[in-house]
């Protein structure tokens, strides 16, 4: 069957059929500037390299033609995963055996419907999950903190151990100023 015959019957043109490509020297001279330019600057990708090409050395090779080459030197960036922080396992909270042995206290906030915020302070017996004291204001200064906890000391006992959030603990809240804790929470903590 002639060739003329078989690209007529497949939609073919003969010129597609008989075209090869044409390996040219100029490739090569590509090849060699991209491997040089990807060595030098190695955080460089396929955009700043022709660029660099292009406007600084002043070849003016088709784009398509130079991406072409970039990817057969397999010169693509990699693509770091990002790092993952690793965290260790938190250790299992102690479970209290009865009353006054561990007591959770914690900050949270509500919106009123005009927009107002409002904050909440609460203070549970971990034993039966009983709420001992819940503050609720526009503002909860640290002296109405502590004047909260000792009332609840005073009608329950001191507790063993008070258990709060990386964001609160018992000497950051009441030392403002001069940097020392203040006085006043050593009367709960003792």
């Amino acid at each position: 069957m002639p060739v003329r015959v078989a690209c007529a019957a497949f939609g073919v043109s003969e010129t597609c059929y008989r075209y090869q490509a044409k390996h040219s020297a100029e490739n090569e001279e590509i090849a060699d500037h991209l491997v040089k330019l990807t060595h030098n600057q190695r955080n460089w990708g396929f955009g700043l390299c022709f660029l660099y090409l292009r406007n600084v050395k002043g070849f003016g090779w088709n784009h398509k033609r130079v991406y072409r080459i970039y990817r057969e030197l397999e010169l693509n960036l990699r693509i770091k995963p990002r790092k993952r922080l690793v965290r260790e396992q938190p250790e299992p909270l102690a479970v209290p055996m009865g009353l006054n042995e561990s007591w959770s206290m914690d900050f949270m906030h509500d919106q009123l419907a005009d927009g107002r915020s409002i904050r909440l302070f609460n203070v549970i017996d971990d034993f039966n999950r009983e709420g001992l004291c819940i503050d609720v204001d526009f503002s909860l200064p640290s002296q109405r903190v502590i004047r909260s906890l000792n009332q609840v000391i005073e009608w329950r006992g001191r507790p063993q151990t008070i258990r709060c959030d990386n964001v609160l603990n018992a000497s950051g809240f009441a030392s403002r100023g001069n940097g020392r804790p203040c006085e006043r929470i050593s009367s709960f903590a003792k």
